[in-house]
């Protein structure tokens, strides 16, 4: 039997909580059920590689809302349980626990999880990933007791962990298959940046290496081999390789999908009672005239807004332009726009580059695509507005930095 004729969201991530929030905040006050496949409250999840990782938050920071929350605003909030069908023709969904929902709307709000490593060995006992708060607290307790980490993938989170191991103590060896850290994501000029602070502080680099196998001693891995035939010894081994959409659910039920829900702007599916937001949605942005899905922070804090509009019936469109943060030892940046490989002509500065005091502007056909501030602040609104507007921008201005970026 069904539970509930009312608004359901799947997801207890950021994007799942901030939903729930914006609907009671909208004025719906219908039945409201909240699934969640963790035990935990529903959290924040980038304090996982930053601040909580290296112990300058407590485990209480992470929670969107205390538990009186969701009492307050009459959410049933069900922890520990997945969604595991969707029957759309009957709006109900299935849940792990044998119980059925079933529903008005649907918010997919179900993430992504770290790819997987395919090389032999990959499954030992001291190969790590990081997603979850269980994730982040044994790696906290990993730090305290080895003395090597090797790092596979220089990314976002391979890099910030690295930062976080650094500042533990462990010696790092980080092995990426591109010839720099983040190159894909912000370019020859930017990530070299990041190659030379990580190495400032004592990180060895293995650029474009590529893993063979891991040599496994009982179950845990005492090394790693590379393809060039040299071998990396360790103590653990952290794997962050990028992410993957949870579409699992989605494609099952028959909706589409392609690296991530397919949405339109209004965050809605093909199917006019479900909608989608955060990591899993690809979705069509008004402003790049194209999909994106964007697996940062600020959108999974966002889109629920919209999402929770189009579930009322309201028009609506989520046109915010892509933003995410990242702190590594003493360099704090935020990152406005939306890159591609081969996206931009050339990156101009306002500010001191050497001593990590400035701001970035990738640039095509004169036009600002993208901004990065680093160590400078209260500034990304005026690079937003300086993509939106889409002028060709006179380089001079643009790098001076006694001319306000408000007066471009």
């Amino acid at each position: 039997m069904s539970e509930s004729d009312g608004f359901v969201i799947v997801g207890g991530g950021l994007a799942g909580a901030k939903a729930a929030e914006a609907l009671r905040e909208q004025g719906y006050d219908g039945p409201l059920i909240l699934v969640a496949a963790e035990q935990h409250l529903p959290y924040e999840r980038p304090g996982l590689s930053k601040d909580f990782l290296v112990g300058s938050a407590e485990r209480d920071s992470l929670f969107v809302h205390d538990g009186q929350w969701y009492a307050d605003h009459h959410l049933d909030l069900r922890t520990g349980i997945e969604a595991s069908a969707i029957d759309r023709n009957a709006r109900q969904l299935q849940l792990s626990d044998g119980s059925s929902l079933g529903y008005r709307k649907l918010l997919l709000a179900t993430g992504s999880r770290p790819r997987p490593l395919p090389v032999t060995g990959a499954d030992a006992a001291n190969v790590y990933q990081l997603r979850t708060i269980a994730d982040a607290e044994r790696l906290q307790e990993l730090f305290s007791r080895i003395e090597r980490l090797l790092v596979v993938g220089a990314g976002w989170i391979g890099l910030e962990v690295s930062a976080a191991a650094r500042k533990a103590g462990v010696a790092v060896t980080v092995v990426e298959s591109a010839e720099l850290p983040l190159l894909p994501v912000l370019g020859r000029e930017l990530a070299q940046v990041y190659a030379q602070l990580h190495r400032s502080h004592g990180v060895d680099f293995r650029f474009g290496a590529s893993l063979e196998r891991f040599e496994v001693d009982g179950d845990r891995v005492t090394s790693a081999e590379l393809a060039d035939g040299s071998s990396i010894v360790t103590d653990a081994v952290l794997v962050a390789i990028g992410a993957q959409p949870n579409v699992e659910l989605a494609q099952s039920a028959g909706l589409a999908v392609d690296d991530g829900i397919l949405v339109n702007s209004a965050l809605l599916t093909a199917d006019p009672d479900i909608v989608a937001c955060g990591d899993v949605a690809n979705a069509m942005h008004p402003f790049y005239n194209k999909r994106i899905r964007v697996e940062h922070w600020a959108t999974a804090l966002k889109q629920p807004a919209v999402a929770a509009r189009t579930m009322r019936g309201e028009a609506t469109s989520y046109d915010e332009l892509p933003y995410f943060y990242s702190d590594q030892y003493d360099l704090g940046m935020e990152f406005v726009g939306h890159l591609e490989p081969g996206g931009y002509d050339e990156v101009v500065y306002r500010g001191d580059l050497a001593a990590h005091e400035f701001v970035a502007f990738w640039l095509a056909g004169g036009r600002v695509v993208a901004g990065m501030n680093v160590n400078v602040w209260d500034v990304a609104d005026a690079v937003k507005a300086l993509i939106r507007k889409g002028t060709v921008i006179d380089q001079r201005l643009l790098t001076n930095p006694d001319i306000p970026l408000n007066q471009q």
